[in-house]
């Protein structure tokens, strides 16, 4: 991945970038964003006003450096990240302008303590990663068969209050072409333009089973209490109704649970992130309707419970479907205790919901006995990297 002479100095740059990697990240963003506002449209602003985008730039270069002789531990965190540039259309003409910023900003934070070897060191290091993702996202755009950054207007056909801060909206295309097809776990891009100018993307799960004339996302409004109030989520419940037109992307994300498989499998969420499980569960419905199915969800309480209904009405024809719903108001946290027993060591486990839900169950699972390699878990941020620092 790089030569012999740099890799000395990668190695040796791990305790500095454990020191002042989010020092660097900061710097980075801003210097980029000043000098090329227009890639703000390309970027999380809500992340960035909250920290986290940064944080998560810092955790992805201090894991690249400490991991840079290990592909095959970066391949899973790069094949996400492909995912999720393609998504948003970053395209191989932006690397030059991110690598000058990210090695300016390692120069400016890091002094003399920058020599002329450390920094040709990490360019060649950043070129070789840049050469291996945009390779990997052209041929992720050539199979999509899409241009980066394009969308297409999706007209909305049914919005639907799911719980206290969901809302789903069915969309259809607007030129009536037939939607591509998607796998259940994969995600949209729902591009906006705020009242402030700002061109935005974010990335909602698809929530509805594949192979329909239409699509579904079920959006959570962030409304600040928890998190940085959500610029998108917040603009979607105000604004969209039957008849609105939305600019989409093409589905992508590799966090798909088998769904064509025999084997038990176990879906557990909390939160919004119900989306992908129940577009999973309503393809295993579709497909193989006695398959034994443990779909467990957490939630606030029952009025933060979204699309239950959905759930609960495949019971009808999913004889060997369990439910479990945990309300933390009212029992606490999720517990696997009270989870149908199943064969630890051959049924898969997917964990989607918030960072702090899945540590814990994933931590629990692997206490029960369940096996590392079984478990499956949807991130994207410092988080994506737990197992490499």
């Amino acid at each position: 991945m790089i030569s012999d002479a740099s890799r000395p100095f990668i190695d040796a740059s791990v305790p500095v970038l454990r020191q002042h990697g989010l020092s660097i990240t900061k710097l980075f963003y801003a210097n980029m964003f000043k000098a090329h506002p227009e890639l703000t449209s390309l970027f999380n602003m809500g992340n960035q006003a909250s920290g986290a985008q940064q944080q998560s730039l810092a955790s992805a270069v201090f894991a690249y450096a400490a991991n840079i002789g290990n592909p095959s531990a970066l391949g899973p965190v790069v094949n996400r990240i492909v995912h999720k540039h393609v998504s948003v259309g970053i395209r191989a003409e932006h690397y030059p302008i991110v690598g000058h910023h990210l090695l300016g900003a390692i120069a400016e934070t890091l002094g003399d303590a920058a020599t002329q070897p450390l920094l040709d060191a990490w360019a060649e290091a950043y070129g070789s990663l840049a050469k291996l993702l945009i390779a990997a996202e052209a041929e992720m755009y050539d199979t999509a068969g899409i241009q980066p950054g394009e969308t297409r207007l999706m007209r909305v056909t049914e919005v639907r209050r799911e719980s206290e801060n969901v809302m789903s909206f069915r969309l259809v295309a607007a030129d009536e072409k037939p939607l591509p097809a998607f796998k259940p776990g994969q995600y949209v891009s729902v591009a906006v333009d705020l009242p402030d100018g700002r061109h935005q993307l974010r990335q909602y799960s698809l929530s509805d089973a594949p192979g329909l004339d239409s699509w579904r996302i079920s959006v959570k409004r962030e409304d600040g209490a928890e998190t940085p109030a959500g610029m998108v989520s917040n603009w979607l419940h105000r604004n969209v109704q039957v008849g609105s037109v939305l600019q989409v992307s093409h589905p992508f994300g590799e966090f798909t649970p088998n769904t064509e498989d025999e084997q038990t499998i176990v879906l557990l969420s909390a939160g919004v992130g119900v989306t992908p499980m129940v577009s999973a569960v309503k393809r295993i419905a579709a497909v193989n309707p006695q398959r034994r199915v443990i779909f467990a969800h957490a939630a606030r309480n029952a009025a933060h419970h979204a699309l239950r209904a959905d759930v609960e009405a495949l019971k009808a024809i999913m004889p060997n479907l369990a439910v479990v719903s945990f309300y933390e108001d009212v029992e606490g946290r999720m517990d696997l205790a009270r989870l149908p027993v199943w064969k630890r060591e051959e049924a898969e486990v997917w964990l989607c919901g918030p960072h702090k839900f899945m540590q814990a169950q994933w931590l629990s699972l692997l206490h029960a006995g369940v096996p590392a390699a079984r478990l499956h878990r949807e991130v994207f941020g410092p988080e994506l990297l737990d197992h490499l620092l």
